[in-house]
């Protein structure tokens, strides 16, 4: 970890009937070392014993846990850092609930592993497990070589701040669900490593984000402005989506301070698409990575892009499973007059601050 985060205080709930409580104790007994000798502050013992409840519970159950710790903690003026929770491995609804109940009600950080995962207790697991939390407490696990040197093009010469937005829709079917836009911001500047989210519920099937900015009445303050600052929109959208959106962005930016307008670059980003990539001599094993696809970092931005705007597609990662699916960005508006070679280099190293980890079976 580049940067260990610190969990001074956590308790842990199971929901897994087929967990013991000797079970529980001594994965988070093991978990809490691979976190410290991965580099985290984190205290061995839990504030309170871990304990069995069950899922239909789930809210009395965190409540209530959560309010004995605090009082344990009060006299020492001190909060709650960490929830680990342990699932069934079939739970249901019980993860969204709890997300929901930890995030909005509680605010508390939550880990939650599943009973499959408890009882194996790999090194690898729990040292992915040890990843994300560390990122979750406020630590950072990797920085890239290119941002440390000052070499990623036009973000290591002058502050940038890289946000990322996408809308996340529920199953066909579902019409009484909402849709779900979330909004990352990097913060820390000049390595674009730590990211803040924001979540919103928003109209059903909604791909425009409409909380990017916002303002309102408030009895005390006045006026007041705030928001949050795209699932793959379909080709036909794209303009729409760059009017709407660098809307809200340019009112955000006015609004912090008069006659503040950077610089914006607006890409949109696809996955779901039919486009493939191959090497072109197959057999050349100095073209292709262990799994056959094409080699981690392959650009295409002629040929199959289009005849006159700024698009390209980029595989950024090496394929685990399957055919790799590269990503296609199309760049709707550049008034930092990115070159192609630019952009696309700055895109391959933003691919690899990424901090989700993949379990291996």
């Amino acid at each position: 970890m580049v940067n260990g985060g610190t969990v001074n205080n956590w308790i842990c709930i199971n929901f897994s009937r087929q967990v013991q409580d000797s079970v529980a104790r001594r994965f988070c007994y093991e978990l809490a070392q691979m976190c410290y000798i991965s580099g985290m502050a984190f205290t061995p013992e839990p504030v309170l014993p871990p304990i069995s409840a069950r899922p239909e519970y789930v809210e009395k159950v965190l409540k209530t846990r959560y309010h004995d710790a605090m009082i344990k903690l009060q006299p020492q003026n001190k909060e709650l850092d960490l929830l680990i929770v342990i699932l069934p491995d079939n739970n249901g609804s019980l993860y969204g609930d709890l997300k929901r109940i930890c995030e909005t009600d509680l605010g508390i950080v939550s880990q939650c592993c599943l009973t499959k995962h408890v009882f194996r207790m790999s090194k690898q697991y729990l040292a992915n497990v040890a990843l994300k939390i560390n990122v979750k407490v406020g630590g950072r696990n990797t920085v890239l070589v290119d941002a440390i040197s000052r070499r990623i093009p036009l973000v290591s010469d002058r502050p940038t701040i890289i946000f990322g937005a996408d809308v996340t829709h529920p199953h066909p079917g579902e019409d009484s669900s909402p849709s779900i836009a979330a909004v990352v911001a990097s913060q820390d500047w000049p390595e674009v490593t730590k990211y803040a989210g924001l979540v919103c519920a928003q109209a059903h099937r909604q791909e425009l984000i409409q909380d990017l900015f916002k303002t309102w009445q408030d009895p005390v303050r006045g006026t007041v402005s705030g928001g949050m600052i795209k699932d793959g929109v379909s080709e036909g959208q794209f303009y729409q989506v760059l009017l709407y959106e660098l809307d809200a962005i340019r009112k955000a930016c006015a609004s912090l301070e008069p006659n503040y307008q950077p610089p914006v670059t607006f890409v949109v980003v696809q996955k779901r698409h039919h486009t493939r990539l191959f090497a072109n001599n197959h057999n050349d094993r100095r073209s292709v990575d262990r799994s056959g696809n094409i080699l981690p970092g392959t650009v295409v931005d002629s040929k199959i892009c289009h005849p006159t705007e700024f698009d390209f597609y980029l595989c950024s990662h090496a394929g685990i499973q399957g055919t790799s699916r590269p990503a296609h960005y199309h760049v709707l508006w550049d008034e930092n007059k990115f070159t192609a070679d630019a952009l696309q280099s700055l895109t391959n190293n933003l691919c690899y601050t990424y901090v989700l980890c993949l379990i291996f079976f």
